[in-house]
């Protein structure tokens, strides 16, 4: 035995044991099956966030226990934002984002604050120190920015009145960006509620 081939070896193994054949060969498509999700997964990954076409559909319940689904939000104007309270730059627009939203919130404008891999403890502070009013709730399971395909926090997904998503922002905003994209978003017309 001392110069064969492996494949000779493979061949002298399976003619003595057919359940060695069959217990390779089961080996083989198990390895082939986890490299082609592997292989998936980081398409997917890289193919970066969602900011164009129809917003994925959500249901969030708020900290205070209401629910709401985004595609009955239709008509509006929806400002998404992920945030965490242990993100600093999260920080740096709180204040901010909540002076928007009191500013537009009668105008036909409707913001979401999606709390993304947080305690409801340190989240509840964080609303409570920059006295924010919006809606809020948590990522449960992170689905919501599996969805997005969120790739950190801070980020603001902008959304046209029909459900269309109309770009997002990576990192904190600052005056009078989110001003300027509200105005814009405003003055599109409603096609499709």
């Amino acid at each position: 035995m001392a110069d064969l081939t492996t494949g000779q070896i493979l061949e002298e193994e399976t003619t003595r044991s057919p359940s060695r054949a069959f217990s390779a060969l089961i080996s083989y498509i198990l390895i082939v099956g986890l490299l082609g999700l592997l292989g998936w997964s980081l398409i997917r990954a890289n193919s970066g966030q969602v900011d164009s076409g129809t917003a994925p559909d959500f249901t969030i319940t708020s900290f205070e226990s209401e629910t709401i689904t985004l595609s009955e939000l239709r008509g509006q104007v929806v400002i998404i934002n992920f945030w965490a309270s242990w993100c600093p730059p999260c920080r740096e627009e709180a204040a901010y984002l909540e002076a928007t939203w009191r500013k537009y919130q009668d105008r036909g404008v409707f913001f979401i604050g999606v709390d993304y891999a947080d305690t409801e403890k340190e989240a509840l502070a964080y609303l409570k120190e920059f006295d924010i009013t919006y809606f809020n709730g948590p990522d449960i399971g992170t689905r919501i920015s599996h969805d997005y395909r969120m790739g950190g926090v801070p980020e603001t997904f902008y959304l046209t009145k029909n459900g269309e998503l109309h770009g997002l922002k990576i990192g904190p905003l600052y005056p009078p960006e989110l001003d300027r994209r509200i105005e814009e978003l405003l003055a599109e017309p409603n096609d499709g509620a």
